[in-house]
């Protein structure tokens, strides 16, 4: 069993930014075999406003910049989906 030491260690190197990112690539890979762009854009646009949405005192200002260029490119994504 791991002490509970080890584990906050482990996870100090980690901020929110990460955290958001990891679920991030997560949600596109779960939605990939699904190969909708309606559906990766939706998740583009969703999680674009949540790392805009999120306070930049828990993460660089990299990850809201991420989160503009997502909000762009999101709804670009859904009007160039076929019906």
């Amino acid at each position: 069993m791991l002490s509970p030491l080890f584990i906050d260690t482990f996870l100090l190197d980690y901020h929110l930014g990460h955290v958001l990112l990891l679920a991030f690539v997560a949600s596109l890979l779960g939605v990939l075999p699904l190969k909708s762009q309606k559906v990766i854009a939706a998740v583009l646009v969703t999680f674009g406003l949540i790392f805009s949405m999120s306070p930049y005192t828990t993460m660089p200002a990299t990850y809201i910049l991420l989160g503009i260029g997502l909000v762009i490119v999101g709804p670009l994504l859904w009007t160039t989906a076929d019906s």
